[in-house]
């Protein structure tokens, strides 16, 4: 099938090489858009890149609901603002149907602290099959994205040590609080998403885009 998707080449995507699980196969256009978003999770956003999602397309994960160009675009750009350090640690394509899903693992350093956390996501590419073209990204932390429902969280991980050890970390770090299982977290991720466009600048065109060593 053919849709006209630009080539990993010709959108300057850096991580072709990828890992995939045992039987799983990924045609042309699945290869360009997985390595397209490796890049922009290791905080090599480009708008070539960009291109390759649709104007209405969505980026999700536990801090952030983004939808549209004027918000996904500044969550990839607010990477490279952020963080001092993005090392992926391992990724590994579990599913090359629609969604194309696959593991990451990676280690971020953020600026001016100097402290290291680790992210171990579930991934999700949501494409149209017309054009190829991503529709919505999925970025599951340990495999999970937080809703409206504060029955995701059961007694037995409300008592358990381990299970707020296992979080607090990641908790302090994006000055997290329980209101990640209440609807109060839901109404923060899509402030979220507005705010971060005031703060990050994308680039208006190629040329400072370069400037920025994309």
């Amino acid at each position: 099938m053919s849709t006209g998707i630009p080539n990993a080449a010709s959108v300057g995507i850096e991580n072709t090489n990828i890992s995939t699980a045992p039987g799983i196969e990924l045609d042309e256009q699945q290869h360009t858009l997985v390595g397209s978003v490796l890049d922009l999770f290791a905080g090599r956003p480009s708008l070539q890149k960009l291109t390759l999602w649709k104007d209405d397309a969505v980026f999700e994960d536990p801090i952030t609901i983004a939808k549209g160009r004027k918000q996904f675009e500044p969550q990839w750009y607010g990477l490279q603002a952020a963080f001092s350090e993005i090392e992926r640690l391992h990724h590994e394509v579990t599913s090359s149907g629609n969604p194309i899903t696959f593991d990451l693992k990676t280690r971020y350093k953020l600026k001016g602290l100097g402290k290291d956390t680790t992210i171990q996501s579930v991934i999700n590419i949501f494409y149209d099959k017309t054009d190829g073209k991503i529709q919505k990204v999925e970025d599951k932390w340990d495999g999970k994205l937080p809703d409206s429902s504060i029955q995701d969280v059961s007694m037995r991980q409300l008592i358990s040590p381990a299970w707020w050890f296992h979080y607090a970390e990641a908790w302090a770090f994006w000055l997290w609080s329980l209101v990640w299982w209440t609807w109060w977290w839901k109404a923060f991720r899509r402030l979220n998403a507005v705010s971060v466009p005031k703060m990050v600048g994308v680039p208006k065109n190629e040329e400072e885009d370069a400037k920025k060593g994309n």
